[in-house]
C-alpha cells in the first residue's frame, strides 16, 4: 500500500504547498511596489538565515538549540525525502542521511513539546499547541519508513496495521508541514520568513550592519501613510507573515507592560488578518491590554483604524525599538506603526491630545513648545558662546537642540559647555539659525514638517565648515546621523557621551574620583538600540571611578523611559507609567543616582514622584568632577577633513 500511497501523498502535499505559496505571494503583491535586489537577496538568504537570524535566536539558548535541531532536521529531511520516497531512489547513504536527519528533527521536536507543556504567557496557544505533536509524528513516521525502505526492518514488518499507522502519520505530518506552510498554519513562517529575509526592506541590518532611520514619505503620493493593509509595501506584508508569535516583542514592550492598549505581537497578527481578510477570532495570544480579541476584522482594501485596531494602539508606541531588537524574524514593527500614524496625521489631522498643538507650534515657531525662536540663546547669555555665523568654521558644531527652552535641560547644556571649554575644544553653535531637528514631528507622523525642518537645517549647515556635530540630545543625534542623509545632509555626528569619553581618553580632561552613592546607568533608546552606543557612557562613568550597579534590563534590553515617539504628548492612559517602572528597576539595585544621557529621559525620570534616586546627566557628573586646567585650544580634527 505504501509503495503507491506514499509518493501520492508527497506529490499532493508538494502540489498544495506550491498552490498555497502562489496564493500567499499574490496576497503580498497587493501591497505597494518596492524595488529589491531579487537575485542578490536570494543568494544572501542562507547566510542571513544561518548567521544573522541565529544571532538573535541564540539569545534564548534553549530555543536556539531547539530551532537548530528541529528546523535543520526538517530541511535536511525534506531534501532527502523527495529523492528517496517520492522518486524511489535507492541509496544506502541517502537512507542513512535521512535516518539521521529525521532523528535530529525528532530530538528537536521533543524539546519543542516540553516547552509547550507549560508555555510562558508570551507564547500564542491555539494551533501552535498542536505543532510539537505533528513535528514528532512527521519525523517518527519518516524515520520508520526509511528503516523499512532501507531494509533495516523486515519487508512485512508490522503488516497492514503499521502501514495504516504510517500512512496516517505521513498525511498528518505533511498536512502540518507542507500544506500549512503555504495555506496559513503555524509553519507558514518557514516559507514567508525565508523570503522575508531575502527581500527585507532594510538589507543593511544584515552582516552586522544597522539600519534604524525612518524612510521618507513621498509627499506627492495619492495617499500619505498607510490607511489600508494594501498601502504597505509588498515586502512589509511579507514581513508580517513571517511572525512566529513567540511573543518576545510583547515581553519587552514598555507600553504593554504599562497596560496601554498595545501588544506588538497582536498588532502584527492584526496586519496578517488584514492581509488575508477575516477577523481576529482565531487569535490565541495575549490581547491588547483592556481590549478583548474577537471584534477586529479587516481586508486588504478596508481601513485599518477602527477595523483591525484602535488609534490608541498606534499612539501608545514609544518607538523604542525594543520589539524590533528582540524579534527573531527581524520584523520592523516601528516602521509599520509610524506609517499608520502618518495617515492619521497627514490625511486625517487626527493626532490626539496635545499632538496637534505641538505640530502647529513646530510649523509656526520651529520648536515644539511654541517659544519665540529668537530666544534660543537666552540660556547662554552669560557664556559668550561663538556663533557659526561669526566664526564660519570650527572643529565642533555643538547642536543645542530644543533643550535650550527647558530650564532643567539648560543645566545639562551649560555643563557640557563647561566641559568643552575645559578641554580647549574649538566649537561654535548655530544660535537662532538652528531649528528643531524634526524628530518629534516625524515620530508623530508629520513627515511634511519633518522634511521642511530637515531641509532648512541642511541648508544652514551647508554654509559652514566643521569637523563634527556633537549634541546632548540622542533624538537629534539620531536624525542628524541617520535620516538627514535623504536630504543631502551627510555629517560626522557624535553624542556627547562619546565625545566626552574621547576627551578623557586623549588626556584633554582630568577628572576627580566620584565620591557619591551607588550609581546605575539608564540606556536611552535612541542612543543604544537605535545607534548601538552602549560602551562610551559606561567607559566615561568608569573614568570617574564609578562601579555601575547595572539594572536587570540594560544595554540592548534597556527599558524605555516612556518619553520617545511623542508618547508624553499623545498621552494614552494605561495602568501605570513607564517611567515609574524604570525607576523601580533602579530601586531594585539600590541605586542612589541614575546616570542618564538624554534630556528627554531626564524629564521623564524626574517626573516620578519622590522619594526616588537622583537623576544626573553624564555631562553634569563630569562637570562636577573637572580638575580645571588652562591650556590653549587644540584642534582634534584635520582641516582637510572638515565638512564643506
Amino acid at each position: 500500500m505504501l509503495d503507491w500511497l506514499l509518493p501520492a501523498l508527497l506529490a499532493a502535499a508538494l502540489g498544495l504547498l506550491f498552490a498555497g505559496a502562489l496564493r500567499r505571494i499574490r496576497l503580498w503583491r497587493r501591497g505597494r511596489p518596492e524595488p529589491v535586489a531579487f537575485l542578490a537577496g536570494l543568494a544572501a538568504m542562507p547566510r542571513r538565515y544561518l548567521v544573522d537570524l541565529h544571532h538573535v535566536v541564540e539569545r534564548d539558548r534553549y530555543m536556539s538549540n531547539t530551532h537548530v535541531a528541529t528546523a535543520g532536521g526538517f530541511l535536511l529531511s525534506m531534501l532527502l525525502i523527495v529523492p528517496v520516497h517520492l522518486f524511489g531512489l535507492e541509496s544506502r547513504w541517502l537512507n542513512l542521511a535521512l535516518l539521521l536527519a529525521t532523528l535530529l528533527m525528532f530530538c528537536g521536536a521533543v524539546f519543542v513539546f516540553l516547552r509547550r507543556r507549560h508555555p510562558p504567557a508570551r507564547l500564542s496557544r491555539g494551533p501552535w499547541m498542536r505543532l510539537p505533536k505533528n513535528l514528532l509524528v512527521f519525523s517518527a513516521s519518516f524515520f520508520v519508513l526509511t528503516l523499512l525502505s532501507s531494509g533495516l526492518l523486515p519487508e512485512n514488518f508490522g503488516g497492514w496495521a503499521l502501514s495504516g499507522l504510517l500512512a496516517a502519520g505521513v498525511a498528518l505530518g505533511l498536512a502540518e508541514m507542507l500544506f500549512g506552510m503555504g495555506w496559513g498554519g503555524p509553519m507558514k513562517h518557514a516559507f514567508a520568513g525565508s523570503l522575508h529575509l531575502a527581500f527585507h526592506r532594510r538589507p543593511e541590518r544584515f552582516g552586522g550592519g544597522r539600519s534604524t532611520g525612518l524612510k521618507p514619505v513621498d509627499l506627492e503620493a495619492p495617499t500619505l501613510g498607510v490607511a489600508k493593509p494594501e498601502d504597505f509595501t509588498w515586502n512589509q506584508l511579507l514581513g508580517f507573515d513571517a511572525c512566529v508569535q513567540c511573543g518576545r516583542c510583547e515581553a519587552v514592550c514598555p507600553a504593554f507592560a504599562a497596560g496601554q492598549p498595545l501588544n506588538p505581537k497582536k498588532l502584527i497578527q492584526d496586519m496578517v488578518v488584514g492581509l488575508a481578510g477575516g477577523s481576529d477570532a482565531g487569535y490565541a495570544g495575549s490581547p491588547y491590554p483592556g481590549v478583548e480579541p474577537g471584534n477586529a476584522s479587516g481586508a486588504p482594501h478596508q481601513p485599518i483604524v477602527n477595523g483591525l485596531l484602535s488609534a490608541d494602539t498606534l499612539w501608545s508606541c514609544t518607538t523604542c525599538r525594543a520589539c524590533v531588537e528582540e524579534c527573531p524574524m527581524m520584523i520592523e514593527h516601528v516602521d509599520a506603526i509610524v506609517d499608520m500614524r502618518r495617515y492619521l496625521t497627514l490625511e486625517k489631522g487626527a493626532t490626539p491630545n496635545k499632538g496637534a498643538e505641538t505640530l502647529d507650534n513646530l510649523i509656526a515657531t520651529d520648536n515644539p513648545g511654541g517659544f519665540d525662536p529668537g530666544n534660543r540663546m537666552n540660556w547662554a547669555a552669560d557664556l559668550n558662546l561663538p556663533l557659526m555665523s561669526e566664526v564660519r568654521q570650527a572643529e565642533v558644531l555643538f547642536w543645542v537642540s530644543d533643550g535650550c527652552f527647558d530650564m532643567r535641560s539648560q543645566r545639562i547644556l551649560r555643563a557640557f559647555v563647561q566641559i568643552l571649554k575645559a578641554a580647549g575644544v574649538d566649537f561654535a553653535v548655530l544660535g537662532n539659525e538652528e531649528c528643531d531637528s524634526g524628530d518629534l514631528a516625524r515620530r508623530l507622523g508629520d513627515d511634511a514638517t519633518f522634511q521642511r525642518l530637515a531641509r532648512h537645517n541642511v541648508d544652514v549647515l551647508e554654509r559652514y565648515r566643521f569637523g563634527r556635530i556633537v549634541t546632548t540630545d540622542p533624538h537629534a543625534f539620531h536624525v542628524l546621523k541617520n535620516e538627514y542623509g535623504d536630504f543631502g545632509g551627510h555629517y560626522d555626528v557624535l553624542h556627547h557621551s562619546t565625545f566626552i569619553n574621547e576627551l578623557v581618553q586623549s588626556g584633554r580632561l582630568q577628572l576627580k574620583a566620584y565620591k557619591g552613592d551607588t550609581v546605575t546607568y539608564h540606556d536611552p533608546c535612541y542612543l543604544g538600540r537605535y545607534n548601538g552606543e552602549y560602551e562610551s557612557p559606561r567607559a566615561l562613568l568608569n573614568a570617574l571611578g564609578i562601579e555601575l550597579s547595572e539594572m536587570a534590563r540594560s544595554g540592548y534590553r534597556s527599558r524605555c523611559c516612556g518619553g520617545g515617539g511623542g508618547a508624553p504628548i499623545t498621552d494614552v492612559p494605561g495602568e501605570r507609567r513607564i517611567a515609574d517602572m524604570r525607576v523601580e528597576d533602579a530601586r531594585a539595585v539600590e541605586a542612589g543616582t541614575i546616570a542618564v544621557a538624554c534630556q528627554q529621559c531626564t524629564a521623564m525620570l524626574e517626573g516620578v514622584v519622590e522619594p526616588r534616586p537622583e537623576i544626573r546627566d553624564l555631562a553634569e557628573l563630569v562637570a562636577d568632577a573637572l580638575i580645571e586646567r588652562h591650556e590653549p585650544r587644540a584642534a582634534m580634527g584635520q582641516t582637510e577633513e572638515q565638512h564643506q
